[in-house]
């Protein structure tokens, strides 16, 4: 596994959207973070972090992922049960898709009802509303930053 692949997994999902965040981490996020959007993986591309890949993987597998060597808390997000892979073979291939398939429905299910009724736009409309969001956004920081 490496991060052309989860790449390709992620991307894969409905309504994926990916940034480049904090120099070096490709994050995933469900939903484009404009409209509300959460994350729900992310990957290290330069290898300086502390691991690999982190996700969330709710309360329920966050202490059983933790048993297995390779895996830890990830820092500052542990208490919203984030794990970190220290190292690509943590986790056989078939299993890490299956997490970040768990991840992105357990985000999914958190999303606020008028992020999801964007989602659930066709998708002109949706690119529409997201550009729209954007531009708004970018707006608004130009006003607070000037």
């Amino acid at each position: 596994m490496d991060n052309e692949r989860i790449r390709a997994i992620c991307m894969a999902m409905p309504h994926v959207a990916e940034t480049l965040n904090w120099g070096h981490h490709l994050v995933y996020w469900v939903g484009d973070r404009a409209i509300g959007g959460k994350m729900f993986a992310m990957t290290d591309l330069d290898g300086s972090g502390t691991g690999v890949l982190n996700f969330h993987c709710g309360a329920e597998r966050f202490h059983e992922l933790l048993e297995r060597e390779g895996i830890r808390p990830t820092p500052y997000a542990a208490k919203n049960f984030w794990v970190t892979l220290e190292r690509w073979d943590a986790l056989r291939p078939r299993e890490m898709e299956d997490e970040l398939r768990r991840a992105h429905a357990l985000i999914y299910e958190k999303l606020p009802a008028r992020t999801k009724a964007v989602l659930a736009m066709p998708e002109k409309e949706r690119a529409k509303a997201i550009r729209k969001r954007k531009k708004l956004l970018a707006a608004r920081a130009k006003t607070k930053g000037g």
